[in-house]
């Protein structure tokens, strides 16, 4: 069993920054891949980023260069480095963890981009 728990986030301005971090707990050593993904506003839950456990990163095409993904050296958390932010990255950001075919979510952190 794994838990994941977001935290970071809130309210930034158009071209701000912000950096979303995830701890995870449990069976760590279990965990093949770690992500974000973000949910607009009457739109579906889509990928952000993930890492696997060697470190290989992917990005949806749309984010990359703006966001990155990370994670520390005892692969218990994970971060999201979000910046030149634009309203429309407003969003509930979800962590995910990958074991085997389990997956399991935070509960996701509302981050806002307005001015």
């Amino acid at each position: 069993q794994v838990q994941v728990a977001e935290s970071g986030g809130g309210l930034v301005q158009p071209g701000g920054s912000l950096r979303l971090s995830c701890a995870a707990s449990g069976s760590i050593s279990s965990i093949s891949v770690m992500g974000w993904y973000h949910q607009a506003p009457g739109k579906q839950r889509e990928l952000v980023a993930t890492i696997i456990s060697t470190g290989i990163t992917n990005y949806a095409d749309s984010l990359k260069g703006r966001f990155t993904i990370s994670r520390d050296n005892a692969k218990t958390t994970v971060y999201l480095q979000m910046n030149s932010l634009k309203p429309e990255d407003t969003a509930v950001y979800y962590c995910n963890a990958r074991v085997v075919v389990n997956q399991y979510w935070g509960q996701g952190t509302q981050d806002t981009v307005s001015s």
